[in-house]
C-alpha cells in the first residue's frame, strides 16, 4: 500500500520539483540483461490508461484511481519472479517516485494514440515516448501496438510508423518489441481474429518491420495453435495477457501452453494479474510466475 504520507510526498514533488523525475531516469541502477539467467522475462503492463482503456470485464472504470493502479503495480514488482514494467512515461515516473524501478526492466510504451473506441483507433499515432528519448532516460527498449485491419487504410500510417520506430531503436541497440494483433472492422466494432492463420499473418509482417530485426521481439497473444503460430517466427516472443477472462487460473493456464515453445521468453500481462476477479493480486502474479517458470522447464 502507499502511505497518505508516501502520497502526498509525491503529488508535492509532482507540483514543484520537475528535475526530480530526470534525476531519477538517470540515476537508476539498471539490470546487465534483459534475461534472467533462466533466459526469462516477466513484465507487467501499465499502459493501458494512455489510450482511454480503463475497464476489466465488469466494470469499465476499473483503472481509473491512479492511487489503487499504482499499488497494484507496487504489488506486483514486489515478487522477485518480475523483472520489471511496460509503461507510458507518466506511469514509469511515479513508480520511479515511489522508488520501485531500481534494478528493473523498464519497457517504454510509445503509440498511445489510437484511443479506445475511437473512429481513428486504428491509426494509433505515437504519442508517448520517442525512440531517442528511451536511450537517453536509460530504458530498456520500446513497445508499439500494430493493429493490422486489412479493411481499415488507418493500418498504413501505423506500419509505417511501427517501421521506422524498429529501425529508430535498433540503431541505438535497444529492444523494440512489437505486438501485432490482426483485427477485422464490422460496422463500428473492432474484432480480434484469434484463428492461427490470422495470428500468423501478423507475426510475419511485424517480424519484417524495418531496416533489421535484430533488436526487434514480439508480442502475442497466447494462441489457442501455438505451434502453428509460433513456429512463424525465430524472433523472441512475450506472452501477452489480453483483457482478463472470468478465470485468471483459466487465463494462466493458457499462457502456459505457449511457453513451451522455444521461441518464447516470457509475460508481459496487465489486467488479468492488477484486477483478479478476486482482488488478491499478489496471489494472481505468484501463480503466472510458477507457471513461466514450468513452462521454461518443460
Amino acid at each position: 500500500m502507499i502511505s497518505d504520507r508516501e502520497w502526498a510526498d509525491l503529488l508535492h514533488t509532482r507540483a514543484t520539483d520537475p528535475q526530480a523525475v530526470h534525476k531519477l531516469y538517470t540515476t537508476r541502477a539498471r539490470r546487465a540483461s534483459l534475461l534472467t539467467d533462466s533466459g526469462t522475462m516477466f513484465l507487467v503492463a501499465a499502459d493501458h490508461t494512455a489510450r482511454g482503456a480503463m475497464g476489466i470485464p465488469g466494470d469499465p472504470n476499473a483503472m481509473v484511481n491512479r492511487r489503487s493502479l499504482l499499488e497494484r503495480l507496487l504489488i506486483a514488482l514486489e515478487n522477485p519472479a518480475v523483472d520489471g514494467v511496460l509503461g507510458t512515461p507518466d506511469i514509469v515516473e511515479e513508480l520511479l517516485l515511489l522508488g520501485a524501478l531500481q534494478n528493473k526492466i523498464v519497457i517504454g510504451s510509445m503509440n498511445r494514440g489510437g484511443l479506445a473506441g475511437a473512429e481513428w483507433e486504428i491509426d494509433d499515432r505515437f504519442t508517448a515516448y520517442t525512440a531517442s528519448a528511451i536511450a537517453d532516460l536509460g530504458l530498456d527498449g520500446g513497445k508499439m501496438l500494430l493493429r493490422i485491419v486489412d479493411n481499415d487504410a488507418g493500418t498504413v500510417p501505423t506500419l509505417q510508423a511501427c517501421a521506422d520506430a524498429v529501425t529508430a531503436l535498433a540503431a541505438k541497440g535497444l529492444m523494440a518489441m512489437v505486438e501485432p494483433l490482426p483485427y477485422r472492422r464490422v460496422g463500428d466494432k473492432l474484432q480480434l481474429l484469434k484463428d492461427g492463420p490470422s495470428l500468423a499473418r501478423a507475426t510475419t509482417v511485424a517480424s519484417s518491420l524495418g531496416e533489421t530485426s535484430a533488436y526487434t521481439w514480439l508480442k502475442l497473444p497466447a494462441p489457442e495453435e501455438p505451434d502453428f503460430v509460433l513456429d512463424a517466427t525465430t524472433l523472441p516472443t512475450v506472452v501477452l495477457g489480453g483483457v482478463p477472462g472470468p478465470s485468471v487460473e483459466d487465463d494462466i493456464a493458457s499462457w502456459g501452453r505457449s511457453l513451451r515453445h522455444p521461441v518464447v521468453r516470457g509475460l508481459v500481462v496487465g489486467r488479468a494479474l492488477l484486477y483478479p476477479p478476486d482482488g488478491d493480486v499478489a496471489g494472481a502474479v505468484e501463480a503466472a510466475a510458477k507457471v513461466l517458470h514450468e513452462g521454461v522447464k518443460a
